[in-house]
């Protein structure tokens, strides 16, 4: 069995981090963004997504139901990505929020077009509300080198 740090010096040792040429955060905000929040950030050779709805460049929800809207987040996601210099094939986790975790296998079906060589770990649950009334949204986390 594994002996876990006690919380104190896994503390200790992440303020050590912190003052010890911990890597740089670079907020990336996406130009004419609305949120309160950046698009991305990267931590050293890690980008972290903020979560992706299915919206479109108006930022409304697309029209045609959880399919379409499954298929715009992870285009969204790829364009995020892409703004980044990262491809799909630097994904190594993603989180799927779903308003209804009943529509897990049609999500599915939808992912695995977009990872159909890599698979990136992941995790889902499901939410009582997302932004906009969305039917899922994801985040997701690349390694950038």
């Amino acid at each position: 069995m594994r002996r876990m740090l006690p919380l104190v010096a896994v503390l200790v040792t992440i303020s050590a981090c912190a003052t010890a040429g911990a890597p740089r955060v670079e907020f990336l905000a996406r130009p004419g963004s609305p949120g309160p929040f950046s698009e991305a950030v990267r931590v050293g050779d890690i980008v972290f997504l903020s979560g992706v709805l299915g919206t479109d460049s108006t930022g409304k929800l697309v029209s045609g139901g959880a399919g379409s809207e499954k298929r715009q987040a992870l285009e969204n996601v790829k364009a995020a990505l892409a703004r980044n210099g990262l491809g799909l094939d630097r994904v190594g986790k993603c989180t799927v929020m779903l308003a209804d975790i009943g529509e897990w296998a049609a999500m599915n079906t939808v992912y695995r077009t977009y990872f159909p060589d890599t698979k990136p770990a992941r995790s889902a649950f499901g939410a009582s509300g997302l932004v906009l009334g969305g039917r899922l949204e994801l985040e997701c986390i690349a390694a950038a080198r």
